[in-house]
Parts: C-alpha cells; sequence; structure tokens
C-alpha cells in the first residue's frame, strides 16, 4: 500500500457536564421500553449541551483540552476546519471566530463545512490534502454538534440515539513513513436526502413563513419540519448494505487484505447497525469497536471518539491498521485506512 505520511499527531474530545441517562427518559416517557430500546441502540446515556452551550463553545473547549496537553502546539496551527451543522451565526463562519477565540496566529485559513456522520472522514481527507499540495503545515480539525437542540422534546427515539460533543484533532506530517492517512473513498446518494432532514429553517422553507405545527408520526413521536428529523428504517438499510461495499473498495484501493485491517471503527449509529455491519464482512467482536454506551450518537464526533477509547484501551500500538468508515445524512459515505 502506498501510504502518504500525513497522520494525527493529537487528540482530545469534550461532553457537555449534563448527561441525559435512560432512566431519565423512562421518567420522561413511562410508555417507553428502555430495556428493548437500549439492547437496539446501545445507548445507556448522552451528553447535553447548556442552553447557552452553541457547538462553536463545544470545538473551542476540545481545542482548549487538546493545548492543554501541548501549548506548543496553538503556535503551530496555520489552517483551522470545523465540521458543523451548527455554529454561532450564518455569516461568518465560527472556524474564523474560533481562530481569534483559541488565539491562533493570523496566517491561518480558517472554514465550516457540514458533512454530518462523515464529517469526519472528509474532514481527514481535506486536511491531507491541504498539507500534501503545500497549503498548510498544521491542520486543527474539529467537529462539534449541538443536535439535541435540533431534536423536538417529545421525540423520544431521537432524543434515546443522540448526544451532543465536539472533538479536536491536529493533522500533520509524520516522520514515520510507513504510519499515516491511506487512501481514501467517499459516495452520495442524494436522491436519499429526505431520510435524515431539518426541513425548515434554511432558504429552501425560511423561518418562521414556514413554520408547521407539531405532529404525531406512526410510532407515536412528536414532530416538526424545523426539527430533527431520521427515518429510522430507511437509515439501517442503507447503512447495512452500503458500509460492506465501501469496506471492500478501500481495501482495493489499499491494496490490503482483510486479515490485515486490527481494527474497524465505523460511525457509531447505533449497536444494531454495528453487529449487523459486523457479521455481514464476518468481522469479530474484538475488531469491530462500539463505544456510544456513554456519548449516544454525536455525528461527525463519533469516529474520534472512537479512536480516543480505543487509545484508552490500549488498542492503537505502532503499525495497528485501523480502518475508519462514516456513513449516514445526505446519503453520503466516506472511509480510509490509518496505521498508527
Amino acid at each position: 500500500m502506498i501510504q502518504e505520511n500525513v497522520n494525527i499527531k493529537a487528540l482530545a474530545t469534550y461532553l457537555p457536564e449534563r448527561v441525559l441517562s435512560n432512566e431519565d427518559l423512562s421518567v420522561l416517557f413511562p410508555d417507553l421500553k428502555v430495556k428493548e430500546l437500549t439492547r437496539l441502540t446501545g445507548v445507556y446515556q448522552r451528553h447535553i449541551s447548556a442552553p447557552d452551550e452553541t457547538s462553536a463553545d463545544m470545538a473551542f473547549r476540545a481545542a482548549e483540552t487538546l493545548f492543554g496537553q501541548n501549548e506548543a502546539l496553538r503556535e503551530s496551527i496555520d489552517f483551522i476546519i470545523l465540521c458543523t451543522a451548527g455554529g454561532d451565526y450564518n455569516t461568518p463562519a465560527s472556524a474564523c471566530i474560533l481562530q481569534h477565540r483559541l488565539g491562533l496566529i493570523h496566517d491561518c485559513g480558517a472554514f465550516d463545512f457540514n458533512q454530518g456522520c462523515t464529517g469526519y472522514l472528509y474532514g481527514l481527507s481535506l486536511a491531507k490534502g491541504l498539507i500534501m499540495n503545500g497549503s498548510a503545515t498544521n491542520v486543527l480539525l474539529l467537529t462539534a454538534e449541538t443536535i439535541t437542540k435540533t431534536i423536538h422534546p417529545e421525540d423520544k427515539s431521537n432524543r434515546a440515539i443522540f448526544g451532543d460533543g465536539a472533538t479536536a484533532s491536529i493533522i500533520n506530517r509524520s516522520d514515520e513513513q510507513q504510519a499515516g492517512l491511506g487512501e481514501f473513498v467517499f459516495g452520495t446518494d442524494g436522491s436519499r436526502y429526505e431520510e435524515i432532514i431539518i426541513r425548515h429553517g434554511r432558504e429552501r422553507y425560511p423561518l418562521p413563513e414556514s413554520a408547521q405545527p407539531d405532529f404525531t408520526d406512526a410510532y407515536g413521536n412528536i414532530r416538526n419540519h424545523a426539527r430533527f428529523y431520521m427515518n429510522g428504517q430507511a437509515v439501517f438499510q442503507f447503512s447495512v448494505s452500503k458500509a460492506p461495499e465501501m469496506v471492500r473498495q478501500l481495501l482495493e484501493k489499499n491494496k490490503l487484505a482483510p486479515e490485515q485491517i486490527d481494527l474497524y471503527i465505523f460511525h457509531q449509529a447505533n449497536q444494531v447497525i454495528l453487529e449487523t455491519i459486523g457479521k455481514k464482512l464476518r468481522i469479530t467482536s474484538d475488531k469491530n469497536l462500539i463505544c456510544l454506551a456513554n456519548t449516544g450518537n454525536t455525528v461527525a464526533s463519533t469516529i474520534p471518539f472512537a479512536l480516543e477509547s480505543a487509545r484508552k484501551q490500549g488498542l492503537l500500538k505502532k503499525g495497528t491498521r485501523v480502518l475508519l468508515g462514516g456513513f449516514g445524512v445526505g446519503f453520503s459515505w466516506g472511509g480510509t485506512v490509518l496505521t498508527i
């Protein structure tokens, strides 16, 4: 495999203080089948951003945690990328505000992008491209989503799955020639865009002109077109069919055999999706990392959260090959192979 020596140098995470447990949900929704839901989702609790806490605030705290581990890294950042569907304002980009809040140098590029569940993979690819073409040396890649603010308070299904969180990664050239990010695979099926959507609030359906009253779906969830919506069944079918195809393409593109992958880290959508993908690909449970019990689905942050979990468990050693795969909103998918 041809390995470009661009690597993830450092990684830090942030979770809001407030925790919403499954026991809390059972009080809010007495008819909720918590045990069955926990078995399917794998989520026991999730963190909820404070009322005045934005995605940019969470990204700032993740970055400050990272710099707290090595303050010298702050002065080296010459590009900042923020993946979020939120942000402080419609304009300017929150990445520009974060450049100032974090005290980064002025010779620093900055932009936001919105890519949901595949955001970390897109961010890694963008960072690698900037470094390889000489536009940047040290890229600060941030993922942050206060998705719980977009979910209807009475939408028990999505409240049980999603949580808020943020991560900060530094991407740069590696001294280890055999370590780093391999080739990427990306794909899109935009015909399925309505399966995960917040319909109202932008130019197509601006608020308040398009504001609609609440309505109840077939499963008893309260919905509103200005709130987050996800067709769970459609997302499940897409994920379990597309992820195995993406893995096969990744292995072929990186000239690797399945047995050469030491660990698989997929977007942590929910327990049953990850287990089904593992069965389809015949991945043993020790190689298929599942770690959303305490965070829930944090959208673009799930893969870096999982990487941090793998590091703490001692699963990432020199030479370890990790296949990273994301899939979801768009519909979109993407992946790469990371050699530690």
